[in-house]
């Protein structure tokens, strides 16, 4: 996958790049990134990259120049491929109003064979940026950052480590939390169960006993089976107390129904 970052702080992208997963990615040919400062495609002597809107209003909005032509001038021919549908290609501006990003979406960016991703900033980008060249905008969460360099790295990293071959184990990120259930199709370790929309179950490491806190014994038992439906539990359980929104989207087996029945159940004797 080859990556674009547009930005008015290319700084900003030299941490984010240069540790984990994101930095063998690239020394190992999965990803080729690149970072464009916005500031090269102006044309007066200050530099300017924004400007006041039409009609008045607060603050400076990005100017839609040096954007188009940072775009041109990156690779004409491929843009050309792209209208045509040719490359897997999207154009993302990042953006407090745009579609947020879950898991679904990062699993759909990690197939494409090219992002580009423009940094906006808090007061705006020119309309015509968001109509006429990018195919998607998107936002990290209901909230509003200063610009888009932050949502750009968290973006990068969520898809990068779906890309096969960048994480050292694969089926890790098909048992992560938010990981749909159509993303399994082969066969996982019989001893975990993958997530399948719900939060992540618990994790635990040795000691097997620290400082009196005690690890489940149903995790050291040998039983796999047991594990696995402790597991699918746990996460259940984790769902219904800090997500459960996830609940109501997320396709539950007859085998969770009864898990959660079992959790009510429980819950109720505790409140009496």
């Amino acid at each position: 996958m080859r990556v674009d970052l547009v930005t008015i702080f290319p700084e900003f992208f030299r941490g984010p790049l240069d540790f984990g997963i994101l930095r063998r990615a690239q020394q190992s040919g999965l990803v080729e990134v690149n970072v464009h400062d916005l500031r090269d495609y102006t044309h007066d002597k200050h530099r300017s990259v924004d400007d006041r809107p039409f009609g008045g209003g607060e603050g400076m909005v990005l100017k839609p120049e040096p954007i188009f032509e940072c775009l041109d001038r990156l690779d004409p021919a491929a843009r050309e491929e792209r209208i045509r549908g040719a490359v897997a290609e999207s154009v993302i501006l990042l953006s407090a109003q745009g579609q947020r990003l879950d898991q679904t979406l990062a699993q759909e960016l990690a197939k494409l064979d090219r992002m580009v991703l423009i940094c906006g900033r808090y007061e705006g980008v020119d309309e015509r940026v968001s109509e006429h060249l990018a195919d998607r905008e998107v936002s990290i969460g209901d909230y509003v950052l200063s610009g888009g360099e932050l949502g750009a790295a968290v973006i990068l990293d969520a898809v990068v480590r779906l890309i096969p071959g960048a994480v050292g184990n694969e089926a890790s990120t098909r048992q992560e939390s938010f990981t749909s259930r159509d993303e399994f199709t082969g066969p996982g370790p019989s001893s975990t169960c993958g997530s399948g929309g719900l939060l992540d179950y618990p994790h635990y490491t040795r000691p097997a006993d620290f400082r009196g806190m005690a690890v489940p014994e149903v995790l050291v038992n040998g039983n796999h089976e047991e594990i696995r439906r402790w597991r699918r539990r746990m996460a259940l359980e984790k769902t219904m107390r800090n997500r459960p929104d996830l609940i109501a989207v997320t396709g539950l087996g007859e085998e969770d129904r009864e898990l959660m029945s079992e959790i009510e159940e429980q819950r109720s004797l505790k409140r009496r």
